[in-house]
């Protein structure tokens, strides 16, 4: 379900790789999958489609990367209650405490009502999927996913300020915090693999805990970047009620940080049932080389920083090439924000 965006890509690659046949389901408005995929187009929400294009398709495992609404869920439950395992890409968003407070254990109570927002509709769509299927259903409670393909600008944002160099604002509360991220083709793997092996139950997929710190990762992208860098890069560190009076919007304008009285419960997410799981943990310093890898070679990839170039040598940019999504929040420090703190 899905199949021809990011995580759903990497998705269909690992299947191909293990030799599975592919088909995908979605609603042809962002390419197509590669050669030797059957593809199906439905829009997801509407019943009817989605019946008329399974049509005389017999369907083993589904892994679901495309649940952003109760309405697709239902859908998916209505014609593809027998397979034999499914796969649902959730979120950490849909424990009902989070980020507020810890979460403790896929036990954790999830949101339980019927509102359209994220995180309860990731719950409501576990439900539904959940009485179709029974222990059939594993349902993929994802955290933050980054690596080579990320359109978000969220990671990116970092390397490429990074490749400007220069004087750069870091957030000198949160330097300490631990942090967790998951690679997109581990966890595209680990998806496939648990379909194949009839895996069940929930699981906080996301990488170790604790696998690095914010300040950790932040020293990854420089040492990435390296002789890509205009010019040396030196800290700024400036305290969370700094960063707080100059504007600096928490998650966006630094992606990745909270104010450190927030930040501990945000990251504080148990992962055993990942590792118990099987689902791999690579190193950060690995993802974040093959996305600067990515980055560098693909000239639609976002730029994100004013004035900071698709690779070394190529002309400056001051604007994405790209139309903005409305749908996604914009990463990165505003130039006139990034000034004011650096006086």
């Amino acid at each position: 379900m899905g199949g021809t965006g990011w995580l759903g890509g990497r998705v269909v690659a690992a299947a191909l790789e293990r030799g599975h046949p592919v088909s995908t389901l979605a609603r042809g408005r962002r390419g197509h999958p590669p050669a030797g995929v059957r593809e199906l187009v439905a829009d997801r929400d509407d019943a009817d489609e989605v019946g008329r294009a399974l049509a005389g398709v017999e369907v083993d495992a589904v892994v679901d990367t495309s649940g952003y609404s109760v309405a697709g869920a239902r859908s998916a439950a209505a014609h593809l209650a027998g397979v034999g395992a499914y796969a649902y890409v959730s979120s950490i968003s849909a424990y009902r405490d989070w980020p507020s407070r810890p979460v403790r254990g896929t036990d954790d109570p999830t949101f339980t009502d019927d509102s359209d927002d994220y995180g309860p509709m990731k719950a409501a769509s576990e439900r539904v999927l959940g009485e179709a299927l029974g222990d059939r259903l594993l349902v993929a409670r994802a955290g933050l996913i980054i690596g080579p393909g990320d359109r978000s600008g969220r990671l990116a944002w970092w390397l490429r300020r990074l490749a400007l160099g220069g004087p750069v604002v870091v957030p000198a509360g949160s330097l300490d915090q631990p942090v967790a991220f998951v690679d997109v083709r581990d966890l595209a793997g680990w998806l496939v693999d648990s379909v194949v092996g009839g895996r069940s139950g929930a699981v906080n997929a996301t990488g170790d805990a604790g696998m690095t710190t914010y300040g950790g990762l932040l020293e990854v992208c420089r040492d990435t970047v390296g002789d890509d860098a205009r010019e040396p890069v030196t800290w700024v560190p400036r305290d969370d009620d700094a960063l707080l009076a100059a504007g600096v919007e928490p998650w966006t304008h630094l992606p990745f940080w909270l104010p450190a009285a927030d930040a501990g419960a945000a990251w504080g997410v148990d992962t055993s049932s990942a590792r118990t799981s099987g689902l791999p943990s690579r190193p950060v310093e690995e993802t974040v080389r093959d996305l600067w890898a990515w980055l560098r070679a693909d000239p639609t990839a976002p730029p994100a920083v004013p004035g900071a170039a698709a690779s070394p040598g190529a002309p400056a940019r001051s604007a994405p090439e790209r139309p903005a999504d409305p749908q996604r929040p914009v990463f990165g420090l505003p130039p006139a924000v990034e000034a004011t703190l650096l006086r």
